[in-house]
């Protein structure tokens, strides 16, 4: 890795170029260390130099596909089965892969733009398309996004937390007062959440992560283990089916797998599903703190860890929609017997995955914070301290005193999550990537106008539905 990583800054001093940016990139590229990159025809007049790397990135390229792929795993792993029921087997798994097809071109805009300028932070990125309205819009972006994500996740702890302690103690998680919920939040936010939201570089989060993934995997092989122990489910399992209204009875009587179907709750489903893959304010930051940081080398990583979450998405959707079938709830852990040992070891894994996640979500917000409100300072660890503890409190507060929260988060994540994942790295990509590199009508840019169009679409459709979910009262679907 020493070698490697040798050899990669030899080639970052004197890179290879061809065609109208090989003066400015070589020269970037050379200015890299100290301190700031200019742009490819330098910095525009009367605008400061950009600040770019204080540090030099020493993190792995495994430690680095670990926290990519815990950032992209989100709680709304449990449901997906539920939105292969409602799509097919054939349509869900289609849908997936055009979605992480999309999300890997979209980190290409998003890595192609920070090598034109130099620029390895999404806020800074804002600034240079747009000057610091820019600047300040895509930073409350990233902050509501991943405040809304760490929330969601201390959500699933505050509800599941005490009642896998009581089942293993055999006590009532409404009876005793150590059990309850809020009290369990606070002390895995002070004991485990903050200590790991202290580190000083993202990099270092990667054992934890690899950690939360591996949870992840024995939760997977889990659930295919219990697709062969269970059988037919559906068959035998009458309070399954009883549970359900009279017209899916019948939709529900035997164990047959649809290829492809299209009912009311996919209108729920494909807007989740669309937002399987999002973790585009992590990427700059991991990019930053990449041993050997290039382009191709980070756009590897996003393509490997994007990979390995759509096998892990798609073999959970499959085996546990072959378990339940079209009985299957939005969490499908429901679906199976509290009192099993192996579920409740299953239901403790995700927990602990779901917890080492937050600090690798926290970790953007206090960077857009000090990108917004610090962009001249110098690290300081009191100020590093205290960004990460009033995130922690504020998020905590919200999730003990407002128990209806969940709308607020789906209107959040419905005009936040299109605007990372296509629309920004589009519109980035239009007004940063300069004429003489690929003009306005070439095929390339084309590309990233369609991309944005997309990403207006899917907000769209996603905040129509949200409305109409809200009107008719139902909420069938959550999760990251």
């Amino acid at each position: 890795m020493a070698i490697s990583c040798a050899v990669g800054r030899m080639e970052m001093q004197e890179p290879k170029m061809n065609g109208t940016l090989s003066t400015g990139a070589a020269a970037g590229y050379r200015q890299e260390r100290e301190g700031f990159l200019p742009t490819t025809h330098g910095p525009a007049p009367g605008r400061k130099p950009v600040q770019f790397l204080d540090f030099e990135g020493k993190t792995s390229f495994g430690m680095s596909v670990f926290n990519l792929s815990n950032a992209i795993m989100g709680s709304g792993i449990l449901g997906l089965a539920y939105a292969m029921a409602h799509t097919g087997v054939i349509f869900f798994l289609a849908l997936l892969l055009c979605i992480a097809l999309l999300s890997s071109y979209s980190i290409h805009l998003l890595l192609t733009c920070a090598s034109v300028v130099g620029i390895r932070a999404y806020e800074q990125l804002g600034q240079r398309a747009f000057g610091p309205a820019g600047k300040v819009v895509v930073a409350i972006i990233i902050c509501l996004h991943n405040v809304g994500a760490m929330s969601s996740y201390l959500f699933i702890i505050k509800s599941e937390l005490p009642l896998v302690i009581g089942t293993f103690l055999h006590m009532d998680p409404e009876g005793d007062w150590f059990l309850k919920g809020n009290l369990l939040i606070i002390l895995v936010s002070l004991l485990i959440i903050l200590p790991l939201a202290l580190m000083k570089h993202l990099g270092y989060l990667g054992y934890t992560s690899s950690l939360s993934l591996t949870c992840m995997l024995f939760f997977l092989i889990s659930v295919i283990y219990k697709k062969f122990q269970l059988g037919c489910v559906v068959s035998h399992n009458d309070t399954v089916v009883e549970s359900e209204p009279a017209p899916l009875q019948a939709f529900n009587s035997s164990c047959e797998a649809k290829l492809f179907t299209v009912d009311s709750q996919m209108s729920y489903t494909v807007p989740i599903m669309a937002f399987a893959f999002v973790c585009h304010p992590e990427v700059l930051p991991i990019y930053t703190e990449l041993c050997c940081p290039t382009q191709r080398r980070m756009q590897a990583v996003a393509n490997m860890s994007i990979g390995a979450m759509f096998i892990m998405y798609g073999l959970t959707a499959t085996f546990g929609y072959l378990t339940f079938y079209s009985t299957v709830k939005a969490e499908m852990l429901e679906m199976y017997t509290q009192e099993d040992l192996l579920i409740l070891c299953v239901r403790l894994a995700v927990l602990l995955a779901v917890t080492l996640t937050v600090p690798v979500v926290l970790f953007p917000i206090r960077r857009a914070l000090q990108q917004l409100l610090f962009p001249s300072k110098a690290f300081s660890w009191p100020r590093h301290v205290a960004i990460a503890l009033i995130l922690l409190i504020l998020v905590n507060i919200l999730v003990i005193c407002v128990p209806t929260i969940r709308d607020i988060f789906g209107f959040i994540g419905s005009t936040s999550a299109p605007s990372l994942i296509f629309i920004l790295p589009s519109v980035f990509y239009l007004r940063i990537v300069p004429a003489d590199m690929e003009p306005l009508f070439s095929w390339p840019k084309i590309q990233a106008l369609c991309f944005g169009v997309l990403g207006v679409l899917f907000m769209a459709i996603s905040l129509g539905f949200m409305f109409a979910n809200w009107a008719t009262g139902q909420s069938r679907m959550s999760g990251h």
